[in-house]
């Protein structure tokens, strides 16, 4: 498998909306082997496919240090609130290195997809998982956890953005 490269804030794939999914096979298994390695050199729990400039449906996590055996890809997910109660917990992004704030997201979801082989899968999540899920598909819909940030947090984080090295090369 391979690792590929992270792409970062400011390219355009990362605004873009990722396309469904219509074929499943062997590439596509590929693909989400590599989007695991991917992630797991960079330090990640999630990784959507827009990240590696690929605009396919697909996003892998690894919530496996936080909960046993939550590790895995969604083919096109759909996700949908499960009550109203909130969270409000730290969140960091590969795509946007040195940058984590505090932001709100649905505590409890249900999320309906498929599995690298075209197998139907669904999973009812919270806490870390459910954050995850909203992020890694935002993500799919080309937004950016930025856009879910109080002004004065995503003020302060263009700041930061703007002055670090990686965004200035």
């Amino acid at each position: 498998m391979t690792v590929r490269e992270v792409r970062l804030y400011g390219d355009p794939v990362l605004t873009t909306r990722a396309e469904e999914i219509t074929e499943f096979g062997p590439s596509l298994e590929r693909l989400a082997q590599d989007m695991l390695e991917t992630m797991e050199a960079a330090g990640g729990v999630g990784l959507a496919a827009n990240q590696i400039g690929v605009t396919k449906r697909i996003f892998v996590f690894d919530c496996s240090h936080y909960q046993h055996g939550l590790r895995g890809a969604f083919i096109n997910p759909v996700w949908k609130a499960v009550g109203q109660d909130m969270q409000l917990g730290t969140e960091g992004c590969l795509s946007i290195p040195g940058i984590s704030q505090p932001t709100e997201r649905f505590s409890t979801v249900r999320l309906r997809g498929f599995d690298p082989h075209g197998r139907p899968i669904s999973m009812l999540a919270s806490g870390l998982m459910a954050r995850c899920i909203q992020h890694e598909t935002d993500h799919l819909d080309g937004i950016l956890f930025l856009q879910r940030l109080s002004d004065e947090l995503r003020k302060d984080s263009m700041k930061t953005i703007r002055q670090s090295e990686w965004f200035n090369t």
